[in-house]
């Protein structure tokens, strides 16, 4: 059986659109933005307010108090008290366990590798590139308003991922012990990395 592919990725990378394809060539289900409808529907916040708290760290302690005796996939009283952001990612986390329960798929950011740590079958891919592509890739797809910010946005949204990832894992997002591949897509272009992935997994599917 093919594995579960994490894909973490930097802002403007690519590594969106690397996990779509990788969704399509594969015919495995793909989970981005929809975890949060999944998310919302399963707690019945609005969707709107899930979006604005995604893959953002709380500013709170709450979550570090009860990380001690908390497993994933398990209920913890009280969590309608909790903050939003602590509450999306303990219910993105049961949803990311069910989803890989299933069978093979591919699931962007929000700490999956992690979350998955203990998943026998799992290919975890880091997707990154140099500032100078990052930011050709942002402005070629107009994700920020002001062109003359877009360093600076690329920047921001980075640091938000990995500060999101250190928070909910005591991890470092940038450790490349976390993942089994890296691609670097200034060098590879998306299909390259796509195929590279594939290969990966289908290798992995043959152990």
């Amino acid at each position: 059986m093919l594995p579960v592919i994490t894909i973490s990725r930097q802002f403007g990378s690519g590594g969106h659109e690397v996990g779509e394809k990788l969704s399509e060539q594969l015919g495995i289900p793909f989970y981005d933005k929809a975890l949060i409808a999944m998310a919302a529907k399963e707690s019945g916040f609005s969707e709107e307010v899930f979006a604005a708290a995604d893959e953002k760290a709380t500013s709170s302690l709450l979550y570090s108090m009860v990380m001690g005796s908390y497993a994933f996939g398990s209920r913890i009283p009280g969590l309608n008290e909790m903050p939003i952001n602590d509450k999306l990612f303990i219910i993105q986390a049961d949803i990311i366990k069910k989803a890989a329960e299933q069978g093979p798929c591919v699931i962007i950011g929000r700490c999956a590798d992690y979350i998955l740590r203990e998943h026998e079958n799992c290919l975890n891919v880091f997707v990154h590139a140099d500032k100078s592509a990052r930011v050709k890739r942002v402005t070629e797809k107009q994700l920020c308003g002001e062109e003359r910010k877009i360093p600076d946005f690329v920047a921001k949204k980075d640091k938000q991922r990995a500060n999101y990832y250190n928070f909910y894992t005591n991890n470092r997002w940038d450790d490349l012990l976390n993942y089994d591949l890296t691609i670097d897509t200034s060098r590879f272009s998306i299909d390259m990395a796509v195929a590279l992935i594939i290969d990966a997994a289908k290798k992995l599917e043959l152990n």
